[in-house]
């Protein structure tokens, strides 16, 4: 199997690294050389330019994008499309809007071009030792994609959630679910911590992931930053947010859904940056850095 791929930051790279220790044939290209350096040790075959890339891959050619969301990926599009044959295939995986994905399947079925969108999630961890895929597409191009994605996701980890746009309307929501989780685990937390009891945090958040009914990977990843550091010392309590959960309340209110809670965590992350220093968004910023490497320190 082979593919093309294009951004190798923290998510990219170690979807990269995972194909390559199953013997897919992967040729990459990255702004910065020193990323596709790296992954060339390991068997990635590089590419200069975005010509070459395409020279590199046969028909019909299947290229993974993994750039920020918006307007780097019009961007890379306006880039690789030119250079592109009917019937390729190109896969956006990263955190795009969904109506974003819309929009550029339509403009690329107009050059015979296919298009798909998956929502990845896990992290850098889970994009290293097997990713959760969520797809969207026509039947016909998972049946490209599939053989490829079974290797990149843990199992059981994929599926086909619908046409073009399911995928990252998907993973959108999950990003808005997972704030108000982030929320709801960082205020317990804090009244944990307020308590007369002097509770050893990382222990009750370490009894807590056995058996009990909120036994979770947040909640894990809470023990471990607990246990790294109990009072979150060199944790900023300013929580960044990186779009999907005010497109998820914008989605709702289109829909007509309420959605109190994950309004409420994305309003605390809003107003972060003006509020005095506090546990509860410290606990968030810390889960941020656990599960996704996002810089949280101050």
């Amino acid at each position: 199997m082979q593919l093309g791929f294009v951004g190798l930051g923290k998510m990219g790279k170690g979807l990269v690294m995972h194909l390559l220790e199953q013997g897919v044939e992967v040729v990459v290209w990255n702004r910065s050389a020193d990323a596709v350096e790296e992954v060339k040790k390991f068997g990635a075959i590089p590419a200069a330019t975005h010509a070459e890339l395409v020279s590199k891959l046969t028909t019909p050619r299947i290229i993974w994008l993994m750039v920020p969301q918006g307007q780097p990926v019009d961007d890379m599009l306006s880039s690789l499309v030119p250079l592109l044959s009917p019937g390729d295939l190109v896969v956006d995986g990263g955190n795009s809007f969904y109506k974003d994905s819309l929009r550029r399947s339509e403009e690329l079925l107009t050059k015979k071009i296919e298009f798909m969108d998956i929502g990845v999630s896990g992290g850098p961890a889970g994009a290293r030792n097997g990713a959760c895929l969520m797809i969207g597409g026509s039947p016909e191009n998972f049946v490209k994609i599939k053989p490829l994605a079974k290797l990149m996701s843990a199992p059981e980890a994929i599926a086909h959630l619908g046409a073009v746009g399911a995928g990252h309307f998907c993973k959108m929501i999950h990003n808005g679910i997972e704030y108000g989780m982030m929320q709801a685990i960082a205020e317990g937390a804090a009244i944990l911590k307020k308590s007369d009891f002097k509770l050893d945090l990382a222990q009750v958040f370490e009894l807590y992931n056995h058996q009990s009914v909120i036994t979770s990977r947040l909640v894990d990843w809470g023990q471990k930053a607990l246990a790294g550091d109990p009072e979150l010392s060199q944790i900023s309590s300013k929580i960044s947010a990186t779009g999907e959960g005010e497109w998820t309340i914008n989605t709702a209110k289109e829909l007509n859904v309420p959605t109190p809670v994950i309004s409420a965590s994305f309003q605390v992350r809003q107003e972060s940056a003006t509020t005095p220093e506090n546990f509860s968004n410290k606990m968030v910023s810390a889960l941020r850095g656990q599960f996704g490497g996002h810089p949280v320190k101050k």
